[in-house]
């Protein structure tokens, strides 16, 4: 299980499991601690590379990390997952922010959260009941267009981007966590799916150990 505390010592902690093939930093770790797992990152996406390779990306990652913290994000990964016949490599990121709420009931959190949700008619909208309480499912499709000074084809081009976002509200605390996972890989739509409900439905609020 991976543990998340969300960098404010006072908040209950969260646990949750990752899936093969997620690779992540906890940015809440402290500033050497993030720059050390930003290094272990970039090794376990590119074990053929070398040194420099390593340590200009890891940098980055950790940069990445440092401004994810202060927007309000404790945790971020990236999914790497290999197409099959050749055909390249998907990619997703998934985030983790935790937001403070102005209820303690988990229920009356979600029925909130999903009424709002509702108000976007683009948004796909669904209820869930997790093991660790209720949660509410929002799915959105995007259409971006690129510039062609950024494409293989040297124009303008359509790129469709696809979000899941799950908020799950904490049962004994007035806080709720946000996963998001952004990809556009939109082909492997359904394997990305399935490794965000796995991260979901792994997703417990275990007690905070009282020291004596």
């Amino acid at each position: 299980m991976t543990a998340l505390t969300v960098a404010d010592a006072t908040l209950p902690p969260l646990a949750f499991r990752l899936p093969t093939g997620i690779h992540a930093i906890e940015v809440s770790l402290d500033p050497e601690e993030r720059a050390d797992a930003a290094r272990r990152l970039v090794r376990d996406l590119f074990p053929q590379g070398e040194e420099p390779l390593w340590n200009a990306i890891g940098s980055l990652y950790s940069a990445m990390a440092d401004e994810l913290l202060a927007d309000g994000v404790a945790f971020f990964g990236i999914g790497l997952y290999e197409i099959e016949d050749g055909g390249g490599i998907a990619h997703c990121a998934l985030t983790i922010a935790v937001h403070e709420r102005g209820d303690a009931d988990p229920d009356v959190v979600a029925e909130g959260t999903r009424a709002a949700l509702l108000g976007d008619p683009l948004r796909e909208v669904s209820w869930l009941d997790l093991p660790c309480g209720p949660a509410v499912c929002g799915i959105t499709f995007r259409k971006l267009v690129v510039d062609g000074a950024y494409t293989t084809s040297g124009r303008d081009e359509d790129l469709v981007m696809g979000q899941i976002q799950v908020h799950i509200p904490f049962p004994t605390a007035p806080y709720t966590a946000v996963l998001t996972l952004d990809t556009a890989s939109v082909a492997q739509w359904e394997e990305f799916s399935h490794a965000l409900a796995d991260i979901i439905g792994s997703v417990e609020f275990p007690r905070r150990e009282v020291a004596h």
